[in-house]
């Protein structure tokens, strides 16, 4: 097997990969979470510190200077990070559960519909009760 073969065998392997339902599923989920992910971030930003600033008093966008060596701790960016983190665990969570009734609603019509036996089952029970019936006589 050439070389080219080999190139044309891992391509093709390759595309049957990314064409894959699972994989673009994926990286869709990735863009949007991406997206969702700065809009939560500007949500935090924008409106919870100030409204942390305002109740508390506190600045929520901190920082604390270490001795004369001019660094900082910006305390006030990790703060941020977990307020963002659990409004996206918070959403992420809404949205699992949502989608999880949905799918239960559907599994809960079919499973109200009563099965009907098969031909086979209801005909040897009808001998069967005509064998018992005969039996008794």
């Amino acid at each position: 097997m050439s070389v080219k073969e080999k190139s044309k065998g891992f391509f093709a392997e390759f595309k049957e990969f990314a064409l894959k339902g699972n994989v673009m599923d994926m990286a869709v989920g990735v863009i949007i979470g991406a997206a969702f992910g700065n809009i939560v971030t500007a949500f935090t930003e924008d409106f919870i510190n100030p409204l942390i600033a305002c109740i508390g008093g506190a600045e929520v966008a901190g920082t604390i200077k270490l001795g004369d060596t001019g660094q900082v701790l910006n305390w006030g960016h990790f703060v941020t990070a977990i307020i963002n983190f659990l409004i996206m665990a918070f959403c992420i969570f809404l949205m699992v559960k949502a989608v999880n009734k949905l799918m239960s609603i559907g599994k809960k019509k079919e499973e109200e519909k009563p099965a009907e036996p098969p031909k086979e089952e209801v005909l040897l029970t009808e001998i069967r009760d005509l064998l018992k019936a005969q039996a008794k006589k």
